[in-house]
């Protein structure tokens, strides 16, 4: 019997060469990655996560179909999956070690001169199995990683522990064996490390240059056995009871195939389809991934650290660095997670993810520094905005925070909340970066307390985008273009410090009714310390201190800071007012009268009193005062001054007595 020769067989062909030869100049080119991803190269990459989901179905599709015909796999065993040997460790009661996998795949699993292990074989490790990586003198495992496949490590519901101490670490990592280098080239896919289920742990261990594409191919990746399949497996064909019992006759009877490629017992089977087809089985139950890593350095690989549909994960002093995509990403369903003490650095996505449907998640003590999007995400965000064809709920998800962190020179902004509730961003450092903490996409309850943030080029705090219930307090902002602002979001800004501000120091923008601006001090250079020209709807702003800011802005720009359609309809009243007085005033001067009491033709006239003067020219009233008769006094008489009546001069003499109507006639001296 004759079959093809696999592609990873040639590869550990090609290893065993480089035991007692080293590997020539022209063995082949060393492959780097290409920064730019294309088209071309985004689809084969793709293809090969699809591969791989397809090949994982069908190592747990055999691994469960076989207790039902009757065949006991209590040891390990290798399948053929078309594109190389995969190795199944089954469940025991002793944990399986670097000694077993030498004696389980003497030709797959190899010691090197250097004391190094090369892996050219896929390891399974089924539910209920334990694979120990672990060595006394230190371990370095080295998995095939060539233009021509790729060797995997994934434990499927079964036990994963990566144990390495401080004077033995754990080294894992790809390995071309043609040019003796780490793989660096993704679009051929590349070695990596999977938990389905079951339980992980790692600990004082390096990975460098591992995955590919995906989450769950993108170095090490915990997930659990609930996680969708992009692949598919065509269904078997059902056999009748007569027809098993009698392949189990016929395999008792033959045994294995005396020409297949076999090793102490474990025996490789032809590819094709399967010998044994029946879809009538259980599968292992939907569950979580759980899981610790500690002391573990992550350098280059596509996504760092992998996490989800995992519960109760803790990721402590670690680095995670040079990561292709993001360095460390809690994906859908991961909860109750604690990470902390991490470095996550140099990435060229974010630095830490918590993405959607996530929830009850703390990042404590954690470093942010140098990547290429946002230091720390957290989306909490629904699946679903409605009915979908996967049936996703459309609750939010939250719960998480951000604690005691930095984030440090990231390009896009520090920390970014989208969506979710109950968030709690508290007493981090944020310096640099285009904004430095920004809550946006209708999330609730954000507080964003006790914050340090410094250099940022447009908002130091920012929150928008119907944002409600959120808190902004105990915050210091320094050297940020615009401290805090607001646009269309319900927000408390209390208490909080700005200095050196370069353009505002609060800035509110849109629907910001209800919102609280109370207790701030603020100082800085610009157009304006607090602005609100452009918010709509009622705000409380009281008791800010704006003495440290120094004002900027032109005339022009002050004009319309202050003329505000309710404080142009008052001016434009009191100017009508000024203008009409004056124009009553100035007809009054100009018709020769002063300015008059409104009442002065009711006012009563004064009498004045009786009393006789001396003029140079006296003269006698004309009519009443010669008709009275001599001698008698005039009722009423009065003395008054001579004046220009139209009387004869020569009818008086200087110095006479003027009698007035009423008053006694006057007579000549």
């Amino acid at each position: 019997m004759t079959r093809p020769v696999t592609r990873l067989v040639v590869a550990a062909a090609v290893a065993a060469a480089t035991l007692s030869v080293p590997a020539p100049a022209s063995a082949g080119p060393v492959v780097t990655r290409d920064p730019v991803v294309t088209d071309e190269n985004a689809e084969r990459q793709a293809s090969l996560v699809a591969e791989e989901d397809r090949r994982l179905i069908n190592v747990r599709a055999v691994t469960a179909v076989a207790p039902m015909q009757g065949i006991a796999w209590t040891k390990p065993y290798r399948l053929d999956t078309g594109g190389g040997y995969t190795l199944v460790l089954t469940q025991q009661r002793s944990t399986y070690t670097i000694s077993d996998l030498l004696r389980l795949a003497p030709q797959t699993f190899i010691r090197q001169k250097d004391g190094s292990y090369l892996l050219t074989e896929n390891i399974y490790i089924n539910s209920g199995a334990k694979l120990k990586l672990s060595n006394p003198g230190g371990l370095t495992l080295r998995m095939a990683s060539t233009g021509n496949g790729f060797v995997t490590i994934v434990s499927f519901g079964g036990g994963l522990t990566v144990d390495g101490t401080p004077q033995s670490p754990v080294k894992i990592m790809s390995w071309d064996p043609r040019t003796s280098k780490e793989d660096l080239d993704v679009n051929d896919g590349r070695a990596y490390i999977r938990a389905i289920g079951g339980q992980f742990a790692m600990s004082y261990t390096t990975l460098s240059h591992l995955g590919f594409w995906s989450g769950r191919t993108g170095g090490v990746g915990l997930t659990g056995t609930d996680r969708p399949y992009t692949g598919n497996v065509e269904g078997p064909v059902h056999l009748t009871k007569d027809e098993r019992h009698a392949a189990s006759e016929e395999r008792q009877n033959h045994g294995p195939d005396p020409t297949a490629p076999n090793a102490n017992g474990v025996f490789a089977q032809p590819s094709g389809p399967l010998s044994t087809p029946d879809s009538r089985f259980e599968v292992p139950g939907l569950s979580y991934v759980s899981g610790k890593i500690s002391h573990v350095t992550v350098d280059g690989n596509a996504f760092g650290l992998f996490v989800s549909s995992a519960a109760g994960i803790t990721i402590s002093d670690s680095t995670v660095r040079n990561s292709l995509e993001d360095g460390v990403v809690l994906h859908r369903f991961a909860s109750s997670a604690v990470v902390e003490r991490v470095v996550s650095e140099n990435n060229g996505g974010d630095g830490f993810v918590l993405s959607r449907a996530t929830s009850q998640v703390q990042v404590v003590g954690c470093t942010s520094r140098n990547n290429g999007h946002n230091g720390f995400t957290l989306s909490g965000q629904p699946l679903a905005t409605g009915p979908s064809a996967s049936g996703e709920s459309t609750a939010n998800y939250g719960s998480n925070s951000v604690a005691n962190s930095a984030a440090l020179g990231n390009a896009h902004y520090g920390i970014e909340v989208v969506g979710g509730l109950d968030v709690g961003i508290q007493n981090n450092r944020v310096e640099g970066g285009d904004m430095g903490i920004v809550a946006r996409q209708a999330a609730n309850r954000v507080n964003i307390t006790g914050n340090q943030l410094t250099g940022q080029a447009r908002h130091g705090i920012a929150v928008r985008d119907g944002v409600t219930a959120a808190t902004i307090s105990g915050n210091v902002v320094t050297k940020a273009d615009t401290a805090i602002y607001v646009r269309d979001s319900v927000v408390e800004i209390r208490g909080n410090t700005v200095q050196g501000a370069g353009n505002h120091g609060v800035l509110l923008v849109g629907e910001v009714g209800s919102s609280v601006v109370t207790f701030n001090v603020i100082g800085g250079v610009g157009p304006s310390a607090l602005d609100q020209t452009r918010a709509h709807g009622r705000t409380t702003i009281r008791e800010n201190q704006t003495f440290a800011w120094h004002d900027t802005s032109s005339f022009w720009i002050k004009f319309r800071h202050y003329a505000s359609p309710m404080t142009l309809l008052w001016v434009s009243i009191l100017l009508l007012i000024i203008f009409f007085a004056l124009k009553r005033g100035s007809r009054a001067l100009r018709g020769g009268h002063g300015m008059r009491h409104p009442y002065a033709d009711k006012l009563p006239l004064d009498a004045p009193p009786p009393r006789e003067t001396t003029a140079t020219h006296t003269q006698e009233m004309p009519v009443m005062a010669r008709t009275m008769p001599p001698g008698q006094p005039a009722r009423g008489a009065a003395r008054i001054p001579a004046g220009p009546y139209e009387t004869d001069p020569d009818d008086y003499e200087s110095n006479d007595t003027i009698v007035a109507p009423f008053g006694v006639a006057g007579q000549r001296r």
